[in-house]
């Protein structure tokens, strides 16, 4: 039973210490990045090795409680905190280690991408991950990693060596392509549904300054440039990519005062070919149709990777909803253009991320992420700073969604999912769900680690 005895010895055994309801730092602990979750756990594990961890998952497990493993906190879904159970949170373990030499990268369980970023860049690498640097290396790398590297350089799972894990058992294994080898295949697109990853090995992939930035063009231009921007992605060389966004422009710099508030469309680039090739490679695009605002030119990779983390700060109301598409017709351009035009608030939009180029060239069966065929993730998100419209975001979003789904592949990137349901949760990893309910049976039968889009055992 769980009292205050169990709990001052599990205290007693930890490093990094133990938050309880009550204690002053307790409120910003339990926090999230989507500021629609409010959950309130009975203990949160603040783990700052791995045998904290290893402590952790044992009194969980040993006092029967409901667990959720927290890294950067920014899963959309919150599926880092639980309420009344236990928080196993990695965060404390944050590190990077780069290896020039071997040309590999060490991340812990608790690191975020900006600090993947800062110290990669100084040796002339990146680990291929997401688009908002404050995001969680072990949530991203988990759920499969999409971001402005995919179609040079492939998905994150695609770039992963090795992890470091401790299982609900409470043993402490390696998972690789040598050892483990199942293990492996499971956690690359299987999110946390396999046990606590302490440490991520990764591939470094040679990259330093991009050509990259927003382009915008007026709303009545999007229908035009959604459908050239269908047929360039699609045959577009791997070391050229953009996504597709529908917004309203912040009222800021560097943004012009005649834009601020206007909602537009745009694609933000991403160039990693050479830099003296890029004003030829992109003079056919800005020939195509000249935009309202073209802030493309030679950035820093870390500098790109963090363009929006203002506009997206911690602790804004999110309501995701998210599927893969193959195909975009005009019927689906014009309904795409149709809920764009009422955008609900100033950070709400839509995005269209590729995933061909490289990532399509691996095999569905090779990992968990089983949309290699996919021309494009796509999600629609409502956000906005005020709880008081947590209901005009989520209908928006789920309207949009609804519209849209009858032209989409059936599943979604699992890292853009709420809590929907079994169903998604099988729509999303198609014919290699079967599997992952084998690997979970072998790894986690009593489904300990279930706070997450939960793959029960078979």
């Amino acid at each position: 039973m769980l009292n205050e005895a169990t709990i001052a010895d599990f205290r007693a055994s930890l490093h990094g210490g133990l938050i309880e309801p009550g204690d002053p730092s307790y409120d910003a602990a339990r926090k999230v990045y989507n500021g629609m979750i409010d959950r309130r756990p009975r203990l949160i594990a603040r783990c700052a090795d791995v045998a904290d961890v290893m402590a952790a998952v044992k009194f969980g497990r040993e006092q029967k409680l409901l667990v959720a493993i927290r890294g950067g906190g920014h899963n959309a879904g919150g599926l880092g905190v639980c309420d009344d159970g236990l928080v196993i949170d990695v965060s404390p373990m944050n590190y990077v280690r780069v290896d020039p030499k071997k040309k590999t990268v060490l991340a812990g369980g608790g690191a975020l991408w900006r600090d993947v970023d800062h110290a990669t860049h100084a040796f002339g690498f990146a680990v291929p991950a997401g688009i908002i640097s404050t995001t969680g290396v072990a949530g991203l790398t988990l759920g499969g990693g999409i971001g402005y590297l995919t179609r040079r350089y492939g998905l994150t799972i695609d770039n992963l060596l090795a992890v470091e894990m401790v299982l609900a058992d409470g043993r402490f294994v390696t998972a690789s392509a040598r050892e483990n080898a199942d293990l492996f295949w499971a956690v690359r697109g299987g999110g946390g549904n396999f046990g606590v990853v302490t440490s991520f090995l990764f591939k470094a992939q040679p990259v330093h300054n991009d050509y990259g930035g927003p382009m915008l063009w007026p709303m009545e231009d999007a229908a035009e440039m959604m459908r050239w921007y269908r047929n360039f992605i699609a045959k577009a060389p791997d070391d050229v990519y953009g996504f597709f966004a529908f917004l309203t422009v912040p009222p800021g710099p560097p943004f012009p005062e005649h834009l601020h508030n206007k909602k537009m469309c745009g694609i933000v680039w991403c160039y990693t070919g050479p830099i003296k090739k890029a004003e030829k490679v992109f003079k056919p695009i800005r020939n195509f149709k000249a935009p309202a605002l073209d802030m493309v030119g030679p950035i820093p990779h870390p500098v790109l990777q963090s363009l929006f983390d203002g506009l997206y700060p911690p602790g804004l109301q999110w309501y995701w909803k998210a599927d893969f598409v193959r195909t975009l017709p005009d019927e689906a351009i014009a309904l795409h253009v149709k809920y764009a035009a009422n955008l609900p608030s100033m950070q709400s939009t839509m995005h269209l991320y590729p995933v061909n180029g490289a990532a399509s060239r691996i095999k569905n069966s090779a990992t968990p992420w089983c949309y290699r065929d996919a021309m494009w993730a796509a999600v629609m998100v409502g956000v906005d700073p005020d709880a008081a419209n947590k209901g005009k975001i989520s209908t928006w979003a789920k309207e949009y969604w609804s519209a849209l789904h009858p032209y989409s592949a059936g599943g979604a990137y699992i890292n853009f999912m709420m809590e929907e349901g079994e169903d998604r949760i099988r729509a999303t990893y198609g014919k290699n769900y079967d599997r992952l309910t084998k690997i979970k049976k072998r790894y986690d039968p009593a489904n300990l680690f279930r706070v997450n889009q939960n793959i029960k055992p078979t």
